[in-house]
């Protein structure tokens, strides 16, 4: 049995498989700072992850996750708590900081100049973390941290970088500043501070497990109070996903609860069940069905069954038959709505055509005032005895015709010692004509 057992931890041991303790110290220590191409790569990366969100591309999303930096300093925080490393430590916080600003603007920049505003799933999937999300930034933090220590590190680094999904929440952070959203802004900072925090404790505990060397503290009070402060953080930033986790569970428990009781108690050949709903104000569970009716025996002996699907404190409230007359009669009445409203924007259309009409007939009545003078000056350069120029739009009526007669007519008055002939009248009155653009035209003298 002994034999059996160390054949199967030997499976287990992965001290064997360690690099040189230094050299992993130093890649990571490497990976810390954001300088240069590293944070050029971070902003692309978060255009990217940001895009991705808009067009709500999961594969864009992972392509843009794949070349994040961000896992740099995350785990060079780690590293630096689990060998006690005040210097590293600095260096990690501060360049964790610039490249966290760095990336929640960009993302702000990009929302604020995308023509696509509308959130879409991949988006607000980040805006809610859970405890589950805890669960996955420790594994992803404990495998990445395993794999950066050995010597086969395969593809697990990006992975994790996936897995834990870093970029999202704060390009949805940065939506949440441009659009105005804050509880987004919260929520999916929230997310990115539980990734943070539980991959670097996970760190933090994978290199406290393989022994690696620690740096001592001069002050052990401050050993021990940097230890307390590691703790604390990790049980603060659990309590509201933990709150949230448990919402969540109790609604997936209780719409189990209720699709289970309507579909063993009211599922009947030729009935549709289409919608449920709870009221929690009146205790009150709806039940919309259509179809064949649900008989009064069958609704007495659900209601009496209730109480073994844990919906005991409600009422049971069947909506069918009259209630989907009811329902029908409404949609019919909001159809008459619509209907109606087609109709007063059918008026407001014939309106504006009539409006646009009587502008049409204006603008043809005071045209000739402005045209007049413009009329004159070139009038006075033609023909120097003309003294004065009047012209409008006339309207004339005869007792030979019920018809009514429109033309343009112009009143020319000449110097007093002027004389003009037939022909000069015909020349003058064809320029006039074609001037001031008039299909008929009198000239009066």
């Amino acid at each position: 049995m002994d034999g059996l057992l160390s054949k199967i931890k030997a499976h287990f041991v992965i001290m064997q498989d360690m690099e040189d303790e230094h050299e992993i110290v130093k890649q990571i220590t490497s990976g810390v700072s954001f300088r240069g191409a590293n944070l050029w790569v971070l902003i692309f990366a978060i255009f990217i992850a940001s895009l991705g969100l808009n067009v709500n591309s999961t594969a864009v999303i992972i392509g843009a996750m794949l070349i994040s930096p961000l896992m740099g300093p995350i785990i060079g925080m780690g590293l630096a708590m689990g060998i006690n490393d005040l210097e590293l430590m600095r260096r990690a916080v501060k360049n964790f900081g610039v490249a966290t600003l760095i990336s929640v603007l960009t993302a702000m920049v990009y929302f604020l100049i995308t023509p696509l505003g509308e959130a879409q799933s991949e988006l607000l999937a980040r805006t809610s973390p859970t405890i589950y999300d805890v669960l996955i930034a420790t594994f992803g933090g404990a495998a990445g941290i395993l794999a950066l220590c050995t010597k086969g590190k395969g593809n697990v680094i990006p992975g994790v970088a996936i897995a834990t999904a870093l970029m999202p929440p704060l390009c949805t952070a940065g939506y949440g500043l441009a659009t105005g959203h804050f509880l987004y802004f919260l929520g999916a900072f929230y997310l990115f501070f539980i990734n943070t925090v539980f991959i670097s404790l996970a760190t933090y505990v994978g290199v406290r497990l393989m022994h690696f060397h620690r740096l001592e503290f001069k002050n052990q009070a401050l050993a021990k109070k940097a230890q307390r402060v590691v703790a604390g953080i990790a049980i603060v930033t659990m309590i509201p996903a933990t709150f949230m986790t448990i919402g969540i569970v109790r609604q997936s428990i209780f719409d189990n609860k209720v699709n289970s009781f309507v579909k063993v108690e009211l599922s009947q050949p030729g009935t549709q069940v289409i919608s449920s709903s709870v009221d929690e104000d009146s205790q009150v569970l709806s039940i919309v069905a259509v179809g064949k009716e649900i008989s009064d025996s069958a609704k007495s002996a659900a209601k009496k069954r209730m109480a073994q699907y844990g919906l005991g404190k409600y009422t049971l409230n069947i909506i069918q038959g009259e209630g989907s007359d009811s329902i029908l009669s409404l949609s019919n009445k909001l159809t008459q709505i619509n209907n109606s409203r087609d109709d007063e924007r059918k008026k407001l259309v014939a309106m504006s055509a009539e409006i646009s009409e009587l502008n049409s007939r204006l603008d043809s009545y005071t045209k000739y005032e402005m045209l007049t003078q413009e009329v004159f000056s070139e009038m006075k350069v033609l023909y120097p005895h003309v003294k004065t120029v009047s012209i409008s739009r006339v309207a004339q009526s005869s007792r030979d015709t019920t018809a009514v007669k429109r033309f343009v007519a112009a009143i020319i008055s000449l110097d007093d010692k002027a004389r003009i002939s037939s022909s000069e009248k015909i020349k003058l009155q064809d320029w006039l004509k074609a001037r001031i653009k008039a299909d008929s035209l009198v000239v009066v003298y």
